[in-house]
């Protein structure tokens, strides 16, 4: 058994080292031969996941042939922005009828396209049948200290999302299925946005009974988009749409939620953005998603506030006191 994770993002290490701590094979693409080396040399990921060690069997490597070779599995766990670059790098060395599962929760900003419509383009369409999400309520620094989580894969084809359910399940890390890849995905990315304000939320100090109303309505957002798009709304009630969304907007391990509560006490985007030191997805998810909200004449009232504080300076107060009405703050 071999996985290739492509990415030594936070997440593509946690999944790398939960992989290998099962004593499967597993290949950690990184993006030079130094960094690799340097990985290889530290065995564990000083920069994103420090202080979790690497077991023997995680391999770090630059060589998209050597980490794909004999792989049962490839896990893309880059940001969204920067998914169709590797794939275009890693996508002649994936063999036919190989899983591929994306584990990047966002747009393609320009096209706002979903990640698996990114990835099945630069890989082929012959590849479609393959390519499936995962997504759910995973803080990846819980998971990597062995915390208990659970997670959903979702395929066309029944059979790689089976597949990829028996090599990732385990006793700490529940996985399950799903046809729907439409809202699986859409669960995870737009979650990313409503979390930007329940940062702010409790940036400006409302309270819980402001971030219950505001996540309520949150989650109503995102169930109409993705019903405009042809998702199963009961998607929506399960992991990847409510569990996700309750971690992303309660954690501060979450970096939108951290983003949103630091602009909210009057930090600059950019220092915050610094201090995180990882990409952000609601940030570019936030304008892809207002694009498809428009074109499919949705409405998305905290998309539109949440835009407005991230790109027009509008005050966190200002589209919070909006979003939850002047007499309840």
């Amino acid at each position: 058994m071999k996985v290739c994770i492509v990415g030594t993002t936070s997440w593509g290490t946690t999944l790398a080292v939960m992989l290998a701590r099962r004593d499967i094979e597993v290949a950690l693409l990184a993006r030079t031969g130094d960094e690799a080396e340097r990985l290889g040399r530290d065995r564990e990921n000083k920069d994103r996941l420090p202080g979790i060690a690497f077991p023997d069997s995680l391999l770090p490597t630059a060589g998209a042939g050597e980490a794909l070779n004999g792989a049962s599995l490839v896990i893309l766990a880059v940001p969204s922005q920067e998914m169709r670059r590797n794939v275009g790098l890693v996508k002649g060395h994936i063999s036919q009828g190989v899983p591929v599962l994306s584990a990047a929760k966002g747009f393609e900003r320009e096209s706002t396209k979903r990640m698996t419509q990114v990835v099945i383009e630069e890989l082929d369409p012959g590849y479609s049948s393959q390519v499936g999400v995962l997504s759910g309520p995973n803080l990846s620094r819980e998971i990597a200290r062995g915390l208990p989580a659970a997670t959903v894969v979702a395929a066309q084809d029944g059979g790689v999302a089976e597949r990829s359910q028996s090599i990732m399940h385990s006793p700490t890390f529940h996985v399950y299925t799903s046809h729907d890849v439409v809202g699986v995905e859409l669960g995870g990315a737009l979650k990313n946005i409503i979390a930007l304000g329940a940062g702010m939320v409790d940036g400006l100090g409302y309270g819980d009974n402001a971030k219950a109303a505001y996540m309520s309505h949150g989650l109503t957002e995102i169930a109409d988009l993705g019903a405009a798009m042809g998702a199963n709304p009961l998607t929506f009630l399960g992991l990847a749409g409510l569990g996700d969304l309750l971690a992303t907007c309660s954690s501060d391990l979450s970096r939108n939620h951290t983003l949103g509560k630091g602009l909210a006490q009057g930090h600059p985007m950019d220092e915050v953005m610094a201090s995180i030191g990882s990409a952000v997805e609601g940030v570019p998810t936030t304008d892809a998603g207002l694009k498809l909200a428009h074109g499919l004449g949705v409405s998305m009232p905290i998309t539109e506030r949440i835009y407005r504080v991230l790109f027009e300076g509008y005050s966190p107060a200002q589209a919070m006191a909006e979003l939850l009405g002047e007499g309840s703050l």
